[in-house]
C-alpha cells in the first residue's frame, strides 16, 4: 500500500457544514483498509461509505473533497475515564496501587463547579487532541451534580458516557446520602435526564462492589439493563479489594456480583486484571464488558487483564486510559505491548493479537463495550460520523506494508489531522474548534494550583524532583 504525499488541505471550513463528499487516500473500513473508498457525511452521520467513483455518481451534487495522504478512521473510544481528576494526573506517579482513598477522593472533593467544569473540559481537550471522539466517565467524587461534567464535554465537543455515583454504604467515602432509596432515585432521574441526548449518555457506576448494598448492585443492575445503559464498577483491580471481599463475602468480587444479581450484559467491569479462569468464564457466559486499562496497569497496577484470553473467550472489552493520558495511539500500543510482555514472551506469542486486534478494540470494541455500539465505532453507513483524518503521508508510513501494524506501532497524536464528533469539526492540527483552548488551559492551570493546595491528598513517595534531591544527599 502506498500513500500519496499530503498536498496542500482544503480550507478546514470546506470539512463542516452541509452534506459533502470526502475522498482520502485510505478508508478504515470494519473488513479493514481500503483505498480508492470515499464517504457522505450529512448531518451528524455517514449516509454513505464505498468506491469513489460509484458514490460520485450517485451523489452528483457534491464536490469532492480530496484529502491525499490521509486515512479516515474511527475515533477512539476511551472505555474508562475519570475527566474531573485531571487536575491531579502527576499525584499518582511513582505511587503504590489502590490509591483512590489518600489521591482522588480527597481530589475530587476539593473541587467547586467551576474547577469541576474547567477540570473536566480539561480532560476532555486532552482526549480530543488524542484521538478520542468518545470518553466513558466513571462518576465524578466531586460534590457537584452530574450535569457540569455533562456540559463541560458538550461544550467541547466530545462524545460522553456520562457515569453518575451510585454508591450507599458510607464507608466509600463518597460525598451524598447514603440511603439506598434515594440513591436509585437519583440513578433514575440520571438515566431519564438524558434521554434522547445527541453526545451525552447516561450510565450508572458503583466505585467497588463493596460501595454499594447487595439490594442495590441488583437494583442499578436493572435499571441500567431496561434503559439500554452500562453500569461501571470497578472490578478485580487490585489484590487488597479482592482480598477483602473474600473476608467479607468468602467469594471474589467478579463472583459477588454474580451472587447478588448485578452481573450481565449491562456490565462494564473497569480494569478486571486479577481475574481467574472460572471469573473468565461467569464474563463470556453472563455478556459482561470489560474496560482493559493497560497504562494504568503500568503506572498503579498489580497485574495485566489477560486480554488476548479474553478475546479468544469472546469476552467484550475496549481500552480505557483510566485518565492517564489522553493518547489514543499510545493507548494501543500500550495495550499490545501489555500483552507481549505480560503474556506472549512466556509463551512465544509473537503476535499478540496482531494490529487489527487492538485498532478494533480501540474504535468499535470500545464502543460495544459502553454500549454504544449500535450508533458509534465505525465507518459505515448509518452510523454516527465520529472520525479522525489522519496524515500517512509522513515518514513513519509513507512505505506502509501493514497499516493497521503501523498504526498500532507507530502512529501518534501528531498525525491527527482533525477530530470529528457527530459530523462537526471539532479539532483541527490539534487545536479546537469554536472555542478558545488556550483560555481554558490558563484557567486550569490557575484553578489547578487552587484545588491541589487545599486537597488532603496524602502520597506515599516525593515528586520524581524532591526524591532526586534526597538521593543526591545519600
Amino acid at each position: 500500500m502506498r500513500h500519496e504525499p499530503a498536498a496542500t488541505l482544503p480550507d478546514p471550513r470546506r470539512l463542516s457544514g452541509g452534506p459533502r463528499l470526502l475522498r482520502p487516500a485510505v478508508v478504515m473500513t470494519p473488513e479493514g483498509p481500503v483505498e480508492g473508498y470515499a464517504a457522505v457525511v450529512d448531518g451528524g452521520t455517514f449516509r454513505a461509505v464505498g468506491p469513489a467513483a460509484l458514490l460520485e455518481r450517485e451523489h452528483p451534487g457534491l464536490t469532492p473533497v480530496l484529502l491525499p495522504g490521509h486515512v479516515l478512521m474511527p475515533g477512539f473510544v476511551d472505555a474508562h475515564h475519570h475527566l474531573t481528576q485531571s487536575f491531579g494526573a502527576a499525584l499518582a506517579f511513582g505511587e503504590p496501587s489502590e490509591i483512590f482513598r489518600r489521591v482522588w477522593v480527597p481530589l475530587e472533593g476539593a473541587l467547586d463547579e467551576e474547577a469541576a467544569y474547567t477540570a473536566a473540559k480539561l480532560a476532555a481537550l486532552e482526549s480530543l487532541r488524542g484521538g478520542f471522539t468518545t470518553v466513558t466517565e466513571a462518576g465524578t467524587r466531586a460534590p457537584v451534580d452530574a450535569g457540569v461534567v455533562a456540559a463541560a464535554a458538550g461544550d467541547a465537543g466530545i462524545r460522553c458516557v456520562l457515569g453518575l455515583v451510585c454508591n450507599d454504604v458510607p464507608e466509600a467515602a463518597v460525598p451524598g446520602g447514603t440511603d439506598g432509596a434515594a440513591v436509585l432515585a437519583a440513578a433514575e432521574r440520571h438515566l431519564a435526564r438524558y434521554e434522547g441526548a445527541e453526545l451525552v449518555h447516561p450510565s450508572l457506576a458503583v466505585s467497588v462492589p463493596e460501595a454499594a448494598t447487595a439490594r442495590t448492585l441488583r437494583d442499578t443492575a436493572r435499571l441500567a439493563a431496561e434503559a439500554g445503559a452500562v453500569v461501571q464498577i470497578h472490578v478485580n483491580e487490585h489484590l487488597a479489594a479482592v482480598e477483602r471481599s473474600l473476608v467479607r463475602h468468602g467469594l471474589r468480587p467478579l463472583e459477588y456480583l454474580r451472587e447478588v444479581g448485578a452481573l450481565g450484559p449491562q456490565l462494564l467491569a473497569a480494569h478486571a486484571t486479577l481475574v481467574t479462569p472460572a471469573e473468565l468464564t461467569l464474563l463470556a457466559d453472563t455478556g459482561a464488558a470489560v474496560s482493559y486499562n493497560p497504562v494504568a496497569s503500568a503506572w498503579k497496577g498489580n497485574a495485566v487483564a489477560p486480554a488476548t484470553t479474553m478475546a479468544e473467550r469472546g469476552i467484550r472489552f475496549g481500552l480505557g486510559t483510566d485518565g492517564t493520558r489522553g493518547d489514543a495511539f499510545r493507548l494501543v500500543e500500550a495495550a499490545e505491548f501489555a500483552q507481549r510482555l505480560a503474556y506472549g514472551l512466556a509463551t512465544g506469542d509473537s503476535s499478540c493479537g496482531a494490529g487489527w486486534s487492538w485498532l478494533e478494540r480501540g474504535g468499535p470494541g470500545g464502543a460495544d463495550a459502553v454500549g454504544l455500539g449500535a450508533l458509534t465505532g465505525r465507518i459505515a453507513a448509518g452510523a454516527a460520523a465520529d472520525f479522525l483524518l489522519v496524515d500517512v503521508s509522513g515518514p513513519e508510513m509513507r512505505t506502509s506494508r501493514d497499516l493497521p501494524w503501523e498504526l498500532v506501532r507507530r502512529g501518534n497524536r501528531d498525525q491527527i489531522t482533525a477530530v470529528f464528533v457527530a459530523g462537526r469539526l471539532r479539532m483541527w492540527r490539534g487545536r479546537a474548534v469554536g472555542w478558545d483552548d488556550r483560555a481554558l488551559l490558563q484557567r486550569a492551570a490557575e484553578l489547578a494550583d487552587e484545588v491541589v493546595a487545599r486537597a488532603a491528598v496524602t502520597r506515599a513517595h516525593p515528586t520524581s524532583t524532591a526524591a532526586r534531591a534526597g538521593s543526591a544527599l545519600r
